[in-house]
């Protein structure tokens, strides 16, 4: 699968799930200078132990502090990394160098962009951390803005991204405007969309129009463009005139949503675009994102 974006920051003190699903893998380049680092979900490890010596943590897992700390049984040398402690992801790392790719079973077929929806390929299961990957568009909706106002479409977008961009991006005239765009929901008339990137291969949907696409994590575009609630109404014809109902509303947070100022930060510093004068003012305010 294509590597999680929520690498780019964790939830201090916090009791973090898989980030990767079981059966699955990715591949890191920025882990190792050398050599690319496969990681896996730590239960789908095999044929290792864990190295006692090698197992500190903070508080209720490993953290890594110590190195490769899981053995091969049949040689006994080390061969990867697992954490799991608090305010870090599950996963296990692989040390390129101690491990070979050998011949397994196929890997999943790859779904094109209208098989995703239906197999259930774009759930936001990682949806407790939605400011992360909502840190990491923040920071590619600002350089695709290229220093110039920002007017977000009013809806989830303005929720997720219009008090953030109002704070890191000057107001005035030319300002572009900022929409969703994807399949199965169209493409309204916007200079930046944020679109999708395929959750297997890291592919980024590309519209048919002029708008300039802006990568976002799947499953946080899906909540943006299908909002898990929906309402009651007859799906035809709406309620005959006089009748009333009362459901209940969209349930809303008890504060004000802010992306992730690491996750923008780690993005913005890893973009060619980040050696441009005009874009350091917006790298020291996300500060106040944190």
């Amino acid at each position: 699968m294509a590597l999680p974006i929520h690498l780019a920051d964790t939830h201090w003190e916090t009791l973090h799930p898989p980030l990767l699903e079981s059966g699955s893998y990715a591949v890191d380049p920025a882990l190792y200078a050398l050599s690319d680092t496969v990681i896996l979900a730590p239960g789908d490890m095999r044929g290792t132990r864990l190295i006692l010596e090698r197992a500190d943590g903070y508080c209720m897992g490993i953290d890594g502090r110590d190195g490769p700390n899981l053995a091969c049984l049949g040689c006994d040398l080390p061969v990867a990394t697992r954490m799991d402690d608090c305010g870090y992801w599950q996963l296990v790392q692989l040390e390129p160098q101690a491990v070979v790719r050998l011949p397994g079973p196929p890997e999943r077929p790859v779904m094109d962009w209208a098989e995703l929806p239906s197999a259930g390929a774009l759930e936001n299961r990682l949806s407790e951390f939605r400011d992360i990957p909502a840190g990491v568009a923040l920071a590619r909706v600002v350089v695709a803005a290229g220093g110039m106002p920002v007017e977000v479409a009013p809806g989830p977008v303005d929720e997720l991204l219009g008090r953030a961009l109002g704070a890191l991006l000057p107001a005035g005239e030319g300002a572009k405007r900022l929409d969703l765009a994807g399949p199965g929901f169209g493409e309204p008339a916007a200079d930046l969309v944020l679109v999708p990137v395929h959750p297997q291969t890291g592919e980024v949907w590309q519209p048919g129009g002029d708008a300039l696409p802006v990568p976002m994590d799947a499953g946080l575009w899906a909540e943006l463009a299908f909002p898990p609630y929906r309402t009651r109404l007859p799906a035809v014809g709406g309620l005959p005139a006089g009748v009333e109902r009362d459901d209940p509303l969209p349930p809303h947070p008890s504060y004000l949503f802010q992306p992730s100022g690491k996750a923008f930060q780690y993005t913005l510093a890893r973009m060619p675009a980040a050696r441009e004068p005009w874009l350091r003012e917006s790298y020291d305010r996300a500060a106040r994102l944190r």
